[in-house]
């Protein structure tokens, strides 16, 4: 069984706070501090350029990859880190269009998250007029998918309202069709059980700021099936995904199997953090978490529409469809959620009406949850969200 107050004590959580948003940016494990100051002047600061090779540097994308793996069902050897998410659905969309070139859809749904669609849709514009991104509501997903299909981009965890894709159904229904498969886990990696090669997908991306405890801006990364790593050609043909990038080829000739799917330089100081941030899952059975974390949902909706009569859930009521997040809206669901983060309860906001919370068992407890609630549904009552500071709009909601 999973220990949940250990896990808790490896975090430096903001005393006084309870934090329901580590489904947008994880909290700071106790551990990466350290292990980046130790980077910084032990290696960058003594060794300089030769960290790259003394250090390890240059490998960390892989090695780090494999440790993200293990949280996603992957076989070692099939996930590089680097870049940033939206790259890497390009670098996925891009490859699998062009093993299906007698196809022109990229299909997704109107609850993708919006970059996915933007790169998608950017992409398209780029190969020209004949390719198109085609979107339906979620649940009309698995009834678009035909032979016209060329690739299924969806994101599993809807960032909204934490809605879950069917992943296993989905997929097999694309591969019937011959249509390949472009899975975003930015809201799944580190908050429910994945399982990319038990499910037969063909890539899949994700983010590690959220779940994973990478810090803001931490690298993203990418999965190819190992049957189709040879042969999909990166669009980004960037010199570390080269066979050889030392020989400084003007040729571009692709790296073996995942190593091909790496573009710039690694990113090393975030790649340290989100290595040491990984530490904290040694130990952790992901069914324990996902057991916990509908325990902690249930508990959060239970109170919050016991004594919260205006606020609607958003996400859906059976918690198998659901991911680590739960949703309720509100026409004031801005001004509602800066009074609960001003009172010490911190989650966020979507337009037009989402407030969001996300559930992390490796850090947060039923006692938590139960206050947080308590404390939402006493900011309902007494109106105390509807002063003007709490309706201003700040850039990031």
């Amino acid at each position: 069984m999973t220990d949940f107050d250990h896990t808790r004590a490896l975090f430096d959580l903001p005393e006084g706070v309870i934090y329901l948003d580590g489904n947008s940016l994880g909290p700071l494990p106790k551990g990466v501090a350290a292990r980046v100051a130790q980077v910084v002047t032990d290696e960058w600061g003594k060794m300089v350029i030769t960290g790259w090779n003394r250090a390890g540097w240059m490998d960390l994308p892989s090695r780090v990859g494999d440790r993200v793996g293990r949280l996603i069902g992957a076989p070692r050897g099939t996930v590089v880190m680097g870049d940033t998410l939206s790259i890497k659905v390009y670098q996925a969309l891009a490859s699998a269009l062009e093993m299906r070139p007698d196809r022109r859809i990229i299909l997704s749904d109107t609850g993708n998250f919006p970059s996915d669609l933007y790169m998608a849709d950017g992409l398209c514009r780029s190969l020209g007029p004949d390719y198109r991104v085609k979107t339906v509501a979620p649940d009309a997903v698995e009834g678009a998918i035909d032979p016209s299909v060329a690739v299924l981009m969806l994101t599993e965890v809807d960032y909204r309202t934490g809605r879950k894709h069917d992943m296993a159904r989905l997929i097999a229904k694309a591969h019937e069709v011959g249509a390949l498969v472009v899975w975003d886990l930015a809201h799944s990696a580190g908050a429910i059980p994945v399982d990319v090669a038990g499910a037969d997908t063909d890539f899949a991306v994700g983010c590690s700021y959220k779940y994973l405890n990478s810090g803001p801006g931490g690298p993203a990364f990418i999965y190819v099936a190992p049957r189709l790593a040879d042969q999909v050609r990166p669009a980004l043909s960037g010199w570390l995904g080269h066979e050889a990038p030392f020989a400084f080829d003007l040729d571009y000739r692709p790296g073996a199997g995942i190593e091909r799917m790496r573009v710039g330089t690694p990113p090393v100081l975030q790649l340290v953090a989100l290595d040491a941030a990984l530490d904290v899952w040694d130990g952790v059975d992901m069914a324990d978490l996902r057991a916990r974390s509908l325990e902690l949902q249930g508990i959060f909706i239970n109170r919050v529409e016991a004594a919260c009569p205006t606020l609607t859930l958003a996400s859906p009521r059976a918690p198998e469809n659901r991911g680590s997040q739960v949703s309720f809206r509100h026409p004031d669901g801005y001004a509602i959620m800066q009074a609960l983060i001003a009172e010490g309860v911190i989650g966020d906001f979507r337009a037009p009406d989402i407030l969001r919370f996300g559930f992390t068992p490796l850090y947060l407890s039923p006692k938590d949850v139960t206050r947080a609630a308590d404390t939402l549904c006493d900011i309902m009552a007494t109106g105390r969200w509807d002063r003007p500071e709490f309706h201003t709009r700040a850039k990031v909601t």
